[in-house]
């Protein structure tokens, strides 16, 4: 039977109070996103509002309303964008794993670099328009696409502590680098695999900045840029004291809606995340320590 200690139990209470104050945010977020406007502006963020309404969520899901198309925009963008991206990074990082590669140190500080070092906005831009890529949907995919140099380096020290002797054995079989790589090392990798793959889900689902740089059409606005255009719009609004759909300026969600695009953005991170937990702890803490 399993005993425990002091410590063992002042550890897990302090967690689990720890557990429920970072609940708490997210928590208010949830309640404020239902709450009536004039509660808001009579009693402030509260846990125990007096009035509850679904204004927010009534605006943002209206008939009208394209946020049903742009969260299919931001499910392809990031989907297709999050894969191509591991694909591309899981190579890169074989190759300046791979013992036999003559280079592969010159060509690590090569990307190092490009981590402190940046070109700026301006060729950025001027790149992805000679590219062709504007007014479409690769624009919201490839600018992003080149792989992060930290993820590249997770994924080179996770794969540098795989065994030489896997790598020996196959090569006596004859196997070549293409079946090395997808039969043996991205198997063996598949930790820090899903550990990239939620950075750059994360970085695909949260990007705006692309969509304002590079996109005029509203077909393609993804969901993050859509909801930022909504807001701003709803605050003009407001400032100019008119009427929108027979309703007072004074009784806009405006704060409302504020909460509840955050819980519409950030709800299929907080549902994905839970299925990368564990590869996500164990991948980072390896990736970044082993050498």
């Amino acid at each position: 039977m399993r005993t425990y200690n002091l410590f063992d139990l002042a550890n897990k209470t302090f967690i689990a109070i720890l557990s429920f104050v970072c609940t708490l945010p997210l928590l208010l977020v949830l309640i404020v996103s239902i709450t009536d406007e004039r509660s808001i502006q009579s009693q402030g963020y509260s846990f125990f509002p007096k009035e509850l309404s679904f204004d927010a969520y009534r605006l943002l899901f209206s008939g009208n309303s394209p946020l049903l198309q742009s969260y299919m925009i931001s499910i392809t963008v990031t989907a297709l964008g999050t894969s191509l991206a591991v694909i591309i990074t899981s190579m890169a990082g074989f190759t300046l794993a791979a013992r036999h590669v003559r280079y592969r140190n010159g060509l690590a500080m090569f990307f190092f670099v490009t981590m402190v070092f940046n070109t700026g906005l301006v060729p950025w831009y001027m790149m992805s328009t000679k590219l062709g890529l504007q007014n479409n949907i690769w624009a919201l995919i490839i600018p992003s696409l080149i792989f992060n140099p930290f993820n590249l380096f997770l994924v080179r020290n996770y794969m540098k502590q795989i065994p030489d002797t896997l790598v020996e054995a196959a090569k006596i079989d004859g196997a070549n680098d293409a079946f090395i790589a997808f039969k043996i090392f991205f198997p063996l990798s598949l930790p820090v695999l899903a550990t990239i793959t939620l950075f750059y889900g994360i970085g695909y689902w949260n990007n705006w900045f692309n969509a304002i740089m590079l996109v005029d059409r509203p077909n393609l606005y993804p969901l993050q840029y859509l909801l930022f255009k909504l807001n701003s719009e709803i605050s003009m609004i407001q400032q100019m004291q008119s009427t929108s759909n027979s309703m007072s300026t004074s009784h806009l969600p405006t704060e409302s809606i504020k909460m509840a695009t955050a819980i519409v953005t950030i709800g299929p991170i907080v549902l994905f995340y839970p299925f990368l937990q564990r590869y996500f702890i164990r991948g980072l803490l390896i990736g970044s320590v082993k050498e």
